[in-house]
């Protein structure tokens, strides 16, 4: 019960009286008395001595329904649960009425002429059940001795904020942590509650059904742009809280209607893309009836990248689509859905896009700049981690979800390779060390050779200076992108880290990436989780790589700006690797902020430590994401719903030996043998 306990003291010279009262709570145990008596004039002997049974020392209650401090005391207040059980205090106990709920401790303070003060309330009472105390030279003198005149109670003594009973001692601040500690959770609290009407505030109806959120709703934004739209990368930290609180209905409905708008015929310059595509984002719009006055109907106003910046397809969505699709099954057991056949054919219509043949040699996706969360140009083009991380976990979930027949057998057998082939190649190639990156210092050039040990041509003078003295001696991670002749050593948050929920990475690995960002927190974390990316471009690489972006300048937005919706997947990884406290960390740090802020974006700054420029405020995905978190770690069973786990049959799978012919050695066994579990 959170209410404030009063203490008053009295002013009269030469003495004070001390009047504590506390309420009950589950802390102090049973209650032991069930007196109904109230403090009066008239208080009789048996209701003030101690009661004393096997060693406990237990107070009785006295009543609340009169106060016996004087109008000219100064009161203040602590809070009651600063009143509880105490390391070191045994069996000790403070013991209140079941009924009243409250009670009141009172410790006369009486000076060597107590009799004289006839206003005092020792004048109606045997001073004998009391304590006295005595103060030389008023309140602010220590130490502050008790004594205790009663017969066989030992001398309690009170010095340096420590009280001795019967030998058992009580440290006086704890019970101010106690209280600190129910404010903090208070606040917590509070703020969960503030996040929950916010994220509600941001749903967004379609013909009367919730089907998705905003990405902002920032009431200050006069000119939103895109974020008053629904975007699918953006609206599944929102699925996860929902899910988590017992809440399908708004998840269902957005898989089913974004997945009819998969289907939309679409173009940008007269060119229409692969079908399968699924949109960024969408917008429910009013448009009038043909025909009719004054009536209107609601659609669905799907971007598929033709109104984006840029003009980019978000090879992310379909992944991100799938994703949800499992966790969904997963959290609610409604595999139902799944298994429709618009459901199925979606999956096939994804995969298909992005198994199809081309020029690539290897199994990693080849995607332009800006084609996922980094939507600006950051040089990611090529065969960025993010995607490739996203890819393996959602041929994970279609391998789970894909109805096995005559019609799919085939796809099933794509998807299996290509899992091999890619957990293998990403393990392989994007993995760095201080051992590897040593190796890599070393390689020989212009290797021309089926068994070259430097298979991508990356030259040593590629390594950044930065990476020398930051790399940790323990732990590593993969590195933002790898294409022929270059390797981007860049730290890109996102896609370690779900590289970490899909296993993409060994176990090793997985672990070795935590380890990084423990070692680099203050590089990575800072002031507020998460880095996007460690280090920003900066200087003559950001203008010749960004094209001179004024958005995504050194440290800030996509150039190494910190974002908070990273926390309920960095939080996801860490629960995967029984690595919780770290996740608790960075929740922690967060929560202090983020309300105060009211939720932006991004921050800025290589610490993190403003507010983005540019950062809209009461960002959906910002809060989503800081409430999935704090379900995830009050209920970790649920998290293991939503990552994967080693699997096995894929290390034993592999193409090569399909093939018999021009393979001496298949590099897959040595890899192998090498990963520890």
């Amino acid at each position: 019960m959170n209410t404030g306990s009063c203490i008053g003291i009295s002013t009269m010279k030469p003495c004070c009286r001390i009047l504590i009262s506390y309420r009950i709570s589950s802390m102090f145990g049973d209650s032991c008395i069930k007196s109904k008596g109230l403090v009066t004039n008239n208080l009789s002997k048996s209701q003030l001595n101690p009661v004393l049974h096997n060693g406990d020392v237990r107070c009785k209650v006295i009543g609340y329904n009169k106060c016996v401090a004087d109008p000219n005391r100064r009161v203040f207040c602590v809070s009651d649960s600063s009143w509880g059980l105490v390391k070191g205090l045994g069996k000790s106990r403070f013991c209140v009425h079941k009924d009243r709920k409250r009670g009141f401790l009172v410790i006369p303070n009486v000076a060597s002429d107590f009799r004289n003060h006839s206003t005092s309330i020792e004048n109606h009472v045997n001073e004998k059940g009391f304590e006295s105390i005595y103060i030389q030279g008023g309140l602010n003198v220590k130490p502050l001795v008790i004594e205790r005149i009663e017969s066989g109670i030992e001398v309690v003594k009170e010095e340096d904020n420590r009280v001795e009973v019967n030998g058992l001692g009580v440290n006086l601040d704890n019970l101010k942590h106690l209280d600190e500690n129910v404010k903090t959770e208070r606040e917590a609290l509070e703020i969960e509650e503030e996040a929950w009407k916010l994220l509600r505030d941001s749903v967004v109806n379609y013909c009367g059904n919730p089907v998705g959120t905003v990405a902002a709703n920032d009431p200050a934004d006069k000119q939103p742009s895109n974020y008053d739209q629904v975007f699918i990368r953006d609206f599944v930290p929102s699925a996860l809280a929902f899910l988590l609180n017992g809440e399908e209905e708004i998840v269902k409905n957005f898989l089913l209607h974004t997945l009819q708008l998969q289907s939309w015929e679409k173009t940008v310059d007269c060119y229409s893309p692969g079908q399968g595509l699924m949109p960024a984002s969408f917008k429910v719009r009013t448009v009038p009836l043909d025909g009719s006055d004054g009536a209107f109907e609601e659609v669905l106003d799907p971007d598929f990248g033709e109104s984006a910046i840029g003009r980019v397809a978000p090879v992310d969505s379909g992944l991100w689509w799938i994703i949800l699709l499992r966790a969904y099954g997963k959290i609610t057991g409604d595999y139902a859905l799944q298994e429709r056949v618009d459901v199925q054919t979606g999956i096939r219509l994804i995969l298909n896009l992005c198994l199809t043949d081309g020029f690539d040699m290897f199994p990693s996706l080849l995607v332009t700049d800006g084609s996922c969360m980094i939507d600006r140009r950051m040089g990611i083009h090529g065969h960025p981690l993010e995607i490739q991380a996203l890819f393996y976990a959602a041929l994970r979930c279609s391998r789970e979800m894909l109805i096995v027949n005559d019609g799919t057998k085939n796809l099933v057998a794509a998807i299996n390779n290509r899992l091999s082939a890619l957990s293998f190649h990403v393990r392989e190639y994007y993995w760095v060390d201080m051992k590897k990156i040593n190796e890599i210092y070393r390689y020989k050039t212009e290797e021309y050779s089926a068994d070259a040990v430097n298979k991508f041509n990356i030259y040593p003078d590629q390594i950044p200076s930065w990476l020398v003295d930051w790399i940790p001696d323990e732990g590593g991670y993969l590195i933002g992108n790898l294409e022929p002749g270059h390797m981007d050593f860049r730290f890109f948050t996102l896609g370690n880290l779900w590289s970490i929920v899909s296993s993409l990475g060994t176990p090793k690995q997985n672990e070795g990436i935590l380890n990084l960002v423990e070692a680099k927190w203050d590089d990575l974390v800072s002031h507020m989780p998460l880095k996007i990316c460690y280090p920003a471009l900066e200087y003559e690489e950001w203008r010749i790589i960004t094209g001179s972006d004024p958005k995504n300048t050194p440290w800030s937005y996509h150039n190494g700006g910190s974002w908070p919706t990273l926390l309920w997947q960095f939080t996801l990884a860490c629960i995967k690797m029984r690595r919780p406290e770290l996740a608790q960390k960075a929740v922690s740090m967060a929560e202090r902020k983020l309300s105060v802020d009211k939720w932006p974006e991004y921050y800025d700054t290589q610490s993190g430590r403003f507010i983005g420029k540019q950062s809209r405020l009461n960002q959906t995905w910002t809060i989503a994401g800081f409430l999935t978190s704090k379900m995830l770690l009050k209920n970790p069973e649920k998290a293991s719903l939503l990552f994967w786990e080693e699997d096995y049959e894929l290390l034993e799978t592999c193409v090569c030996a399909l093939r018999k012919a021009g393979r001496k050695k298949c590099s897959r066994i040595a890899s192998r043998t090498k990963i520890i579990i």
